[in-house]
């Protein structure tokens, strides 16, 4: 068909919402995996906290297996966000899971001021950056799932 790009309407078929949720928390799980490779700095420009830069410029094991625990997460949940989409084949227990990533982005958004108590080390710029991030992640979860529903 003249105009038609071939594999288009494979594309059309996907649900972008969550083609760009997985995105984002694979963009997200990338950082983390930087900051271990950048070291001390990078864990100090991505707003982690001293605490955490002093520790992986020691060659201390906290930092670097918290990233990594954190990072594989991420990583998990791209995978999840992609076979909602569509693009990848079905994961098992897709629709909680979502359900369960969605909220827990949401959660992180709304939390932001209990965990600076917790977590004091950390910058108010990377609470507010992260928080604002996870806010967006979580709504395009939640609405791609909307979407998704009625075929997960």
């Amino acid at each position: 068909m003249p105009g038609v790009r071939p594999h288009s309407h494979m594309i059309a078929n996907r649900n972008t919402m969550l083609v760009l949720a997985g995105a984002g928390s694979l963009a997200a799980s990338l950082l983390h995996l930087a900051c271990i490779a950048g070291g001390a700095d990078w864990y100090r420009a991505l707003g982690a906290g001293e605490r955490m830069a002093r520790m992986a410029a020691r060659g201390h094991w906290y930092p670097t297996v918290i990233t990594l625990g954190i990072a594989a997460v991420l990583s998990v949940w791209a995978l999840y966000a992609w076979s909602g989409a569509g693009l990848l084949r079905r994961l098992p227990f897709l629709r909680p899971c979502l359900c369960a990533i969605a909220g827990v982005y949401l959660l992180r958004a709304l939390a932001f001021v209990p965990l600076q108590v917790f977590f004091p080390g950390n910058s108010a710029a990377f609470w507010y950056l992260t928080s604002g991030i996870s806010l967006g992640l979580g709504l395009l979860h939640a609405f791609g799932l909307r979407q998704a529903w009625s075929r997960l």
